[in-house]
């Protein structure tokens, strides 16, 4: 059967040659038995997986080595799209052959790849990633029943986006460690958000704790709090974590106190940040260059620096020079 005459209308030149054969010809369509895994010499895993956005179930069958943790057979039923036979088919096939802790590491990026008839163009459309999402969820579940945990344990954190596997925390990163403005360059960066886009604002296929909108939003308000610290409320810096105060401290420094102490050939480093008494931060500070040893530096220096701090980060701010 022709791939056209499996997907309807324009959609189907979005589908490889290698779904549309293994939506009508799935080598690991079938259930495996009991008797099966006793003619293997191996153990029988039954682990069942469903898609609330959609409607589609896949259920897989495993016989395992319990000595080598292999998989020697796997297979599959599904009721559900084209998509998720083709992609659930294709998961089973990588499975045979790994230990289940290497086939837990198998994603729905994996699958899709493996499912391309060119490198660099999509295996399905867009809109069609969550179905290898699912093929990917049944294999954690069924690690979770050989291995006799708790599926939660096996969950990825805060996931954001579920056709890239993509976590919170790894868009907060990404966003601040390559100071990331626009929704786009997130999705450059990370890859949430290229695919059914459910995950970048309100109003997709799917609903979402996490937008990548919202996160970005907020992550760029955190950033902007961090490098103004003067102009968040009253208190707050105190209440920042030490690492958040040293990169305030540092941009003061940076835009307002070294370039001063370095036209006359001097410099400072910050040495250490610790709370102080009476609700104060002890900032210890290090001179380089003409400030060290300088008659001034113990008190008309000192006070600039400090007077500066406390203006541009926070009045709570006391140095000392080490």
């Amino acid at each position: 059967m022709a791939k056209s005459d499996l997907i309807g209308g324009e959609l189907w030149e979005q589908y490889s040659e290698k779904v549309a054969d293994r939506m009508n010809n799935p080598r690991h369509f079938g259930e495996l038995t009991e008797a099966d895994a006793e003619k293997l010499g191996g153990r029988l895993i039954i682990a069942n997986e469903g898609a609330e956005s959609c409607g589609d179930t896949v259920r897989l069958y495993w016989i395992v080595d319990p000595a080598t943790d292999i998989i020697k057979k796997a297979s599959f039923k599904s009721f559900g799209c084209g998509t998720a036979i083709a992609s659930t088919d294709m998961m089973a096939e990588m499975c045979i052959g790994k230990t289940v802790d290497e086939a837990a590491r198998i994603n729905n990026l994996d699958v899709e790849h493996a499912l391309r008839d060119k490198e660099d163009v999509a295996a399905v459309p867009p809109q069609k990633m969550h179905c290898s999402v699912m093929a990917y969820e049944v294999i954690k579940r069924a690690t979770s029943i050989y291995r006799g945990i708790d599926i939660a344990s096996l969950d990825d954190a805060d996931m954001v986006c579920e056709c890239a596997r993509v976590t919170l925390q790894t868009i907060e990163d990404a966003i601040r460690i390559n100071d990331l403005k626009t929704v786009e360059e997130v999705t450059d960066y990370t890859k949430a958000g290229a695919f059914c886009k459910s995950c970048i604002r309100p109003g997709g296929h799917e609903k979402r704790d996490n937008y990548l909108v919202d996160i970005l939003a907020r992550v760029r308000a955190e950033m902007e709090r961090e490098r103004h610290p003067e102009k968040s409320p009253a208190g707050d810096f105190v209440n920042l974590s030490v690492v958040k105060q040293i990169k305030a401290i540092e941009a003061a420094l940076d835009e307002h106190i070294r370039p001063a102490l370095a036209s006359d050939g001097g410099g400072i480093e910050l040495e250490d940040v610790q709370p102080g008494e009476n609700g104060t931060i002890q900032v210890s500070l290090r001179y380089q260059g003409s400030c060290k040893g300088c008659a001034g530096s113990v008190t008309g220096t000192l006070t600039f620096v400090e007077q500066t701090l406390r203006r541009e980060v926070s009045d709570k701010i006391r140095g000392v020079v080490v």
